[in-house]
């Protein structure tokens, strides 16, 4: 499994930028890629997999425990060419000051050769003296080149290149100039994503103007192919429950794209059909749905075109009142609340949720979530420990409802204090994002609930008229585990 761990001194480093870069050198030349990101993002996946032309998935050790990382790892990644992992914020940067869960940790889990990328605005000399920092700080970590960011003129490399060469005996795999303007704008949450991009074609040509004959990707190849053989684990995924024949919608649009692929591969896997839809541009919900999947993004940037389209507003609120059951997420609960407000404006949303939600310039939530399910709802057992990770710079600010919450935050911000998805018929919202490898009790609880809804409705159906309605199979106010 040739593989390599692009990873930097700090964030904003020029990770995303390098991995990008020779993705599309790599690709261009005829190598087969995959990409992979280190820790909990959508945005960063976004754009790698537009780069290496599949799907990039997500490593963590916290939220997936180091077997199941390389699991993922085996099964998504190929032996033919070459596959990178793109690290999050510093090396050694992780849950705590021991460094845990870092890029480091997982570089070590999965044997991996580092690529250093170094942001040398205003240095020479003492670039080389932090990549030596690093490598002494845990020599155990096979840290094999080091490119150089933001280097202002040929002078200024030849000075970072000698010194690091001779102090660190490791090379210099290439050098970025200090670019005019960025391929990829950033903004709150980081980059633009891709499905918001007016010219991805464009981007994509000035990253490979950016990186074409100052990144060396035959070495990039090269230190791939050089690492050591990886055991692959003993670990087969989790039996699916039977979902064939289950219709289970998912607003996919410009507005929300926050979905890790293997949250709707695992749905996949267990027989139900996926049936996308856009609160943008459709005016209802698909029709026969036996349960939806709002999952994050930017309602917030699409505020005035989502609170026009009524229509599938009232769609939605009229499906939530009908008891379909709707798991949403961050972005899905901003959808859900009575109004938002973004930049001084207000805008009406489905009002399922008696709530207004406001978006701020800072993070009102940011990091991993640890949260215990301790009330009713319609996906989750009582007692089930949750783990995932939230980054949303909105939050409930007018909150005089009685709207009961499943889950106590052990760790990170929730949606009230203490607190984190709210219980609303069958619907049920809130901050934390969930990972279905992390966390395979979503995709059980998403099934079993789509398949209660189903016989419900069959059983309408079926019943004569003027009969008494009732409803078939438990919920998890009874339920203790699956």
């Amino acid at each position: 499994m040739p593989r390599l761990l692009v990873a930097g001194l700090s964030g904003d480093s020029g990770k995303t930028v390098v991995s990008l870069g020779l993705l599309l050198l790599l690709r261009r030349a005829g190598i087969p890629v995959r990409a992979f990101k280190k820790g909990p993002d959508y945005i960063d996946p976004s754009w790698l997999a537009r780069a290496s032309a599949h799907p990039a998935r997500n490593l963590d050790t916290f939220l997936m425990g180091a077997d199941t990382v390389r699991s993922s790892f085996f099964r998504n990644g190929i032996a033919d060419g070459v596959n990178f992992i793109e690290g999050n914020r510093g090396l050694f940067d992780g849950f705590d000051a021991a460094g845990t869960h870092s890029s480091a940790a997982l570089a070590r889990v999965l044997s991996a050769p580092i690529v250093l990328v170094v942001d040398a605005t205003k240095m020479t000399c003492t670039a080389a003296a932090l990549v030596l920092g690093c490598q002494h700080f845990d020599p155990g970590l096979a840290i094999r080149a080091v490119v150089l960011n933001n280097v202002n003129g040929r002078r200024h490399q030849n000075v970072l290149r000698a010194a690091i060469e001779s102090r660190c005996g490791i090379p210099v795999l290439g050098a970025l100039p200090r670019a005019a303007s960025n391929p990829i704008p950033g903004r709150h949450l980081g980059l633009l994503p891709p499905q918001e991009h007016q010219d991805l074609r464009r981007a994509e040509q000035e990253l490979l103007s950016l990186v074409e004959n100052r990144l060396d990707a035959e070495m990039a190849l090269t230190i791939g192919r050089d690492a050591p053989p990886l055991e692959l684990p003993a670990q087969t995924p989790p039996a699916a429950p039977d979902a064939c024949g289950l219709r289970i919608g998912y607003v996919r649009d410009s507005a929300f794209s926050f979905y890790y692929p293997e949250n709707l591969e695992e749905i996949e896997r267990a027989g139900a059909e996926l049936v996308p839809c856009s609160a943008l541009d459709e005016n209802a919900l698909p029709q026969t749905l036996d349960a939806l999947y709002i999952g994050g993004g930017f309602p917030e940037t699409h505020a005035q075109k989502l609170s026009a389209n009524q229509a599938f507003l009232q769609s939605l609120r009229a499906a939530s009142k009908r008891g379909l059951p709707i798991y949403a997420e961050c972005g899905g609960l901003m959808l859900l609340a009575r109004h938002m407000t973004w930049k001084g404006r207000l805008y009406p949303m489905a009002d399922v949720f008696p709530l207004h939600v406001e978006v701020f310039d800072a993070p009102q939530g940011h990091g991993y979530c640890e949260l215990r399910v301790d009330a009713p709802n319609p996906f989750f057992p009582q007692g089930t420990m949750l783990r995932g990770h939230e980054f949303h710079y909105s939050r409930i600010v007018d909150d005089e409802s009685a709207v009961p919450t499943a889950c106590a935050v052990l760790r990170g911000a929730g949606c009230r204090a203490g607190r984190d998805f709210l219980v609303q018929n069958n619907t049920m919202a809130g901050y934390t994002h969930l990972h279905a490898l992390a966390t395979p009790e979503w995709m059980v609880g998403i099934v079993q609930a789509a398949r209660r809804r189903g016989l419900e409705e069959a059983y309408r159906r079926i019943a004569p008229q003027g009969g008494v309605s009732r409803s078939i199979g438990p919920s998890h106010a009874s339920i203790e585990n699956h």
